[in-house]
């Protein structure tokens, strides 16, 4: 268990390295930071004066070990447009950010899986059909188009909810709507393919033979082996909240992280971008790395082939 541990912890701190690298590159090699800040009518000396300040003539490898260092001292950088810390704008729009994702989780999981393991009982039924088609009408809907839906028939045409804005909790009512309904299609066909397969199992039909009740044949013998593969959507469905917030976040003026990358990728602020896109990629890597432990713990046998891979 030690050898699987230490492994995907090595994995996920590589992934997060990775991540933070390709985003300092490719945000310094995307444009000038200088003539978007400072505008082209600005005196070339100013501008050069900009560059020296933030050691934008530096070559890249240099600038890269003295982000690297600071990294290592808890400097993430400063932002090029007010000089306020990245870390602390941050943290700053984390709560809002939150306010979408968590109760957009939670509806993912109390209407997601109950609503797959329903038809996969009810398979061949016209429930089972309807929640086929509601979970595939849910997830391949892109979130800005779900989200534009909504406002056009909630905020135009009834009047009943706000269609933007962060002043009451009404205003978070479609925003969380907008994460939640591709999250719920995801888990109802996931859990229905899951519960689906373990139900095929021979030990379910050696139960039932055996005269066990059929609830307590999907109780206490299919549910708990149809939560093992669940457990790994789950998880990447919590980094996908976090990532979908960006698109959600701009579409309904909410004022969260994603819609700040937004900004902050406009503006060319180098340091926010890079704090925000580390933070992301943490929180998925994260999230993915509890699913591998929890995966190990519920199913043995990979932590006997972890070495192998």
């Amino acid at each position: 268990m030690i050898r699987f541990v230490t492994s995907r912890l090595f994995r996920a701190g590589l992934t997060v390295l990775s991540v933070m690298t390709f985003a300092f590159v490719v945000l310094r090699m995307s444009g000038d930071p200088a003539q978007v800040l400072l505008g082209p009518d600005v005196p070339q000396n100013v501008v050069q004066d900009f560059r020296d300040r933030w050691g934008l003539d530096d070559p890249i490898w240099h600038q890269y070990l003295s982000y690297l260092q600071a990294m290592m001292q808890g400097d993430f950088g400063h932002s090029m447009r007010d000089r306020s810390p990245a870390i602390e704008l941050v943290m700053q729009r984390i709560p809002a950010t939150l306010q979408l994702t968590i109760p957009a989780l939670i509806l993912q999981l109390a209407f997601g899986i109950p609503a797959g393991i329903y038809a996969a009982l009810k398979r061949g039924t016209l429930a089972d059909r309807s929640v086929i088609v509601a979970a595939i009408i849910g997830f391949t809907v892109p979130s800005f188009v779900m989200g534009l839906l909504l406002v056009l028939i909630f905020a135009v045409t009834l009047g009943a909810l706000p269609s933007g804005g962060a002043t009451s909790s009404q205003h978070a009512i479609l925003p969380v709507l907008t994460m939640s309904i591709g999250g719920i299609g995801v888990l109802a066909r996931f859990s229905r393919s899951a519960m689906i397969e373990v139900m095929g199992q021979p030990y379910i039909r050696t139960a039932s033979a055996k005269g066990v009740s059929w609830g307590n044949v999907v109780r206490n013998h299919a549910l708990p082996n149809a939560a093992v593969p669940i457990v790994t959507i789950v998880g990447f469905m919590v980094g996908s909240l976090i990532a979908g917030a960006i698109i959600v976040e701009t579409i309904f003026s909410w004022p969260g992280m994603g819609r700040l990358l937004i900004v902050s990728v406009t503006n060319r602020d180098l340091a926010v971008v890079q704090c925000i896109l580390l933070l992301v990629a943490a929180v998925m890597v994260v999230s993915n790395l509890t699913v591998d432990l929890l995966y190990g713990w519920l199913d043995p046998r990979l932590r006997q082939t972890s070495p192998a891979h």
